[in-house]
């Protein structure tokens, strides 16, 4: 807890400074809303958001499932034959740099405009690119000497890979997951800014924006965050309990 505590404490300055910036200042609140106004529609209009954030939800923890185990199949494949993985990981870093929303038009038309498969899809695609190409990392990257002490005791490929490279590789995947928590849910609320039912969030935060109601757009957008935040710390969660030898080895994603 402790280690969270600078966050926190600027997290709160950061509000205090914004609230007085807007009354000092005489800002609109159509131009930025006040924390105590964008606070008081969270309340007002809680069930609505809730609602929406529900709705986006269930396509951003699809398309996280899609994407993550199709990277770390790809990746297991990729990393098992070197002269694949040579040809095949220059085009997946290639790709992994192609902008969200080029994805959006082409998966509302593939899948449905009004289906949240289509945003799913969306939050996959941008989710599968780290996710392999930090599973390659981290396969590759076990210790020689541990793979030949391993080879020396008769094991098999398949023990290699459960002993030594999967060990190995959890602190890369848990750190692409890290990262794949935070693309599904900017992927799967930009899709929905291309087309959605009114009670997705990135409907909701594209209507009340063009009602010049920013307090209920920025409702949304706090949901929307929380979201994201939630899902980051399920993750951290899950890595300390799958994996608590991997302390402080932090790789960066892709």
């Amino acid at each position: 807890m402790r280690e969270w505590l600078p966050a926190i404490a600027f997290f709160l300055g950061a509000l205090l400074a914004w609230e007085l910036l807007v009354r000092l200042l005489g800002i609109k609140q159509f131009i930025l809303p006040s924390p105590v106004a964008i606070a008081n529609a969270v309340v007002t209009y809680f069930p609505e958001l809730w609602q929406s954030a529900s709705y986006t939800l269930v396509e951003i923890l699809l398309g996280l499932a899609i994407g993550v185990v199709a990277g770390i199949l790809a990746g297991i494949v990729t990393a098992r034959y070197g002269a694949f993985r040579e040809s095949i990981l220059p085009f997946a870093i290639a790709a992994n740099s192609v902008p969200i929303i080029a994805f959006a038009p082409i998966f509302n038309n593939w899948f449905g405009i009004d289906k949240q498969l289509s945003k799913a899809m969306i939050a996959a695609v941008i989710c599968f690119f780290p996710v392999m190409i930090n599973t390659v990392r981290g396969l590759t990257s076990a210790s020689p000497a541990a793979i030949e002490l391993m080879r020396s005791y008769a094991a098999t490929d398949a023990q290699v890979m459960r002993k030594v490279r999967i060990p190995t590789a959890l602190p890369y995947i848990f750190t692409a997951l890290r990262v794949a928590t935070t693309l599904a849910t900017i992927g799967a609320i930009i899709g929905e800014y291309f087309g959605a039912p009114k009670v997705s969030l990135g409907q909701y935060i594209v209507t009340y924006s063009s009602y010049l109601n920013f307090e209920r757009s920025w409702a949304a957008i706090i949901f929307a965050c929380a979201i994201g935040i939630g899902l980051y710390i399920a993750v951290v969660l899950a890595e300390r309990l799958v994996a608590p030898w991997t302390g402080d080895r932090v790789t960066r994603a892709g």
